[in-house]
Formats: structure tokens, C-alpha cells, sequence
């Protein structure tokens, strides 16, 4: 189950822009002076125009880069579909990183290995090294962090608070499976797993170390060492944040020399450190399918996926709906939030008020 959730909730994060205002509140420097525009408040923390103008340029270059050769009408309107979210997406995000503190929920251990993940993936030595990196895109480096340290947050707790309130039960699974048995009819198919190690633009000294490590791997996968967490931590694919999951393949999809050693092997088969053009992987048959209508046993975890996916997202958007009627959530006039709470409050314009000559008054809330 935890394997699935995560799978889920990472998709569902990706849709939540990570930026995070770190700007202390607006001040009128001078009568008048309005220095940020604030346009939502959720109880003491503001989401300014700035955050909203990073949110849609993030939306803006996902949409480009996650559909290259799609058509422009195409980018548009799906732009515009996810742009009308924009505010609520930052109004949910920042419920969440403050249940997430009301919970005292710690995930700076998870932090620490996110970023070296983000090291490995980008080729770089040292930690060093990766705030040299996100410094010179013009990113504060405690900012990048504090992104990061956000998602988790977020992730944790809609594990908690929505994934673990959510119970599937066997006779569902059952049922769902009888209704679609025609999807589960397929060609033999292996579902793997990957511990990679990179050789490349080594010099054969290093290529001999790197296979000596990978042997050490491999010799601590077979003896019983969780396959998932061996990966997490030292693989050095783009598979390695997902425990080395490669997916599914049928015949004729994979290299000979992978095809080879995989389709012979049942289920938490491992095979030996095999050597390719860019390194050595170590392969892991999570689920070997045989060609036909595929057993339940053998489709439950996937059923049970596809059950969590169908009702993980209304149920987050119950959760939120829940954390929205327990705090302040305040929009400004001319901002758009899409969940907003019928009846919600709206940020008031308030006109600049003078000091008194006579009286030294409090400062007033900042101007919006």
C-alpha cells in the first residue's frame, strides 16, 4: 500500500506549485506606498501577486516541456484549465505546510535524501556543489530547501490524514476485477525493477570500482536487503526516487541481453550485475505475467492502485474543503480561488489613514 500512495500522492504534488513566498508581509514604506501586493491571506501567512506570477510562468514552462510537439491551440487550453487553479493550489498548499506543523510532523531526514537524489541525478560531486547550482538560476539556496522541505510536508500529510483513512477492501477488489477482466487478458509481460550504477565518462580504473560496488549491491539484495530502499539510496538512474521501478515490458521491448536474463525468471527473480554502455544494472522481476487473463493475485496491487487513484483526489479535495472551514482563508477582490468556501471572506481595500500629530498610533495592517 505505501508503495501506491506515494506513487499517487507524487502525481497529485506535481499538480501544486512548490514556490512558497519567503517575503516577510508588505509595509507602506511611505503614506500610500504599497511595496507588495497581497492577494490571499491563510491565517497568518500571504500569497503576494509575485507568488501567483511564478506559479503560472512554473505552469507555463511544465506545459511546454511536458508536451514539446503539441500543438500551440492545444498548450493554450490546457493552460487555461489549470490556470484557473492557480490560487487555490497555492491556498492549498499552504494549509497543508501548516497542518503539517500543527501535526509536528519532522521530514528533514527525507530532505537530506531528496537533495542528494537531486545531486546524483544532475551529475554533481559534493552538496556544494548543487547550492553552487541552484544559486546561479538566481534561487536563494534556504529557498530552494524550504521548496523541497514544503513538499514533503504536504506529501506526508496527505498520506496521513487522507491515504490513511482510506480502506479498500478485498470484496471491491474482487468486483472491480470481474467487471474488467478484458483488461487483464495481455501478452507475458515482466514488471522490474532497477539498481543502476553509471559508467560513463569514467576511466577503466574507476569503471573496475564501480563494478566492485555494484557486486557488493547485488550481493546485498540476494542475501534479503530491501531491494526498494537499496535503490532509493544508491542507484543513480532517474528510476532511483521511485525504488528502481522501471515499469512493465512485454517481449521484444527490453535490450536481448536484458530480455534474456529477465524472461526466465519468476517473480523476485534478481539477476546477476549485468554490464551495458552506460553502466551496470542489477534487474529485480517484481511480477512475471504469463500471456492469457491474468489471476487475481496477480493484478490485486494494480487493482488496488487504480481503486486508490479514483478516489484519492475527491477525497484530498474533502480533506482541504475541511481544512478551509477551520481557518482563514481571505481573498483579495479581482483573485479568483476556485474552492473557495461559499460565504468566504475577502480582503478589504483600506484606504491609507495618517498619523495623528497628537497621537502615535499602532502601525496599521499592511495595505492591499
Amino acid at each position: 500500500m505505501n508503495r501506491i500512495l506515494a506513487s499517487f500522492v507524487t502525481s497529485v504534488l506535481a499538480s501544486i506549485p512548490v514556490f512558497l513566498s519567503a517575503a516577510a508581509p508588505a509595509v507602506a514604506q511611505e503614506k500610500g506606498t504599497v511595496v507588495e501586493e497581497i492577494v490571499a491571506r491563510v491565517n497568518n501567512q500571504i500569497i503576494t501577486r509575485s507568488d501567483l506570477q511564478k506559479a503560472d510562468s512554473s505552469l507555463r514552462e511544465e506545459l511546454t516541456h511536458d508536451c514539446q510537439n503539441c500543438a500551440a491551440d492545444k498548450i493554450a487550453t490546457e493552460y487555461k484549465d489549470k490556470q484557473k487553479d492557480l490560487l487555490r493550489d497555492l491556498i492549498d498548499q499552504q494549509l497543508l505546510v501548516e497542518r503539517a506543523k500543527d501535526m509536528s510532523l519532522s521530514v528533514e531526514t527525507d530532505l537530506v535524501k531528496r537533495l542528494d537524489e537531486v545531486r546524483k541525478q544532475n551529475g554533481l560531486a559534493t552538496m556544494d556543489d548543487l547550492e553552487k547550482a541552484v544559486e546561479s538560476q538566481g534561487i536563494a539556496w534556504e529557498d530552494y530547501k524550504t521548496q523541497l522541505r514544503n513538499g514533503l510536508l504536504t506529501q506526508e500529510v496527505i498520506r496521513q490524514q487522507v491515504g490513511g483513512r482510506m480502506d479498500i477492501g478485498s470484496d471491491e477488489v474482487k468486483k472491480y476485477y470481474e467487471d474488467h477482466k478484458d483488461q487483464f487478458t495481455r501478452p507475458e509481460q515482466v514488471e522490474l525493477g532497477e539498481i543502476f550504477l553509471s559508467t560513463e565518462g569514467k576511466t577503466p580504473e574507476e569503471i573496475a570500482a564501480v563494478r566492485t560496488k555494484a557486486d557488493d549491491l547485488h550481493n546485498r539484495v540476494t542475501k534479503g536487503e530491501n531491494f526498494v530502499e537499496i535503490a532509493k539510496r544508491y542507484s543513480e538512474g532517474t528510476t532511483a526516487r521511485d525504488g528502481g521501478d522501471l515499469g512493465r515490458f512485454e517481449r521484444g521491448q527490453l535490450a536481448p541481453q536484458l530480455e534474456d536474463a529477465v524472461f526466465k525468471m519468476d517473480r523476485n527473480g534478481i539477476t546477476d550485475v549485468i554490464q551495458t554502455k552506460t553502466g551496470f544494472e542489477i534487474l529485480k522481476v517484481l511480477n512475471h505475467f504469463d500471456a492469457g487473463l491474468q489471476p487475481l493475485d496477480k493484478v490485486e496491487g494494480e487493482i488496488t492502485n487504480r481503486l486508490y487513484s479514483q478516489k484519492m483526489e475527491p477525497a484530498l479535495r474533502t480533506y482541504l474543503a475541511e481544512l478551509r472551514e477551520e481557518s482563514y482563508v481571505l481573498v483579495k477582490p479581482g483573485f479568483t480561488d476556485s474552492a473557495a468556501v461559499a460565504g468566504g471572506t475577502v480582503i478589504q481595500e483600506v484606504a491609507p489613514t495618517p498619523d495623528s500629530p497628537k497621537k502615535k498610533k499602532k502601525l496599521p495592517a499592511p495595505k492591499v
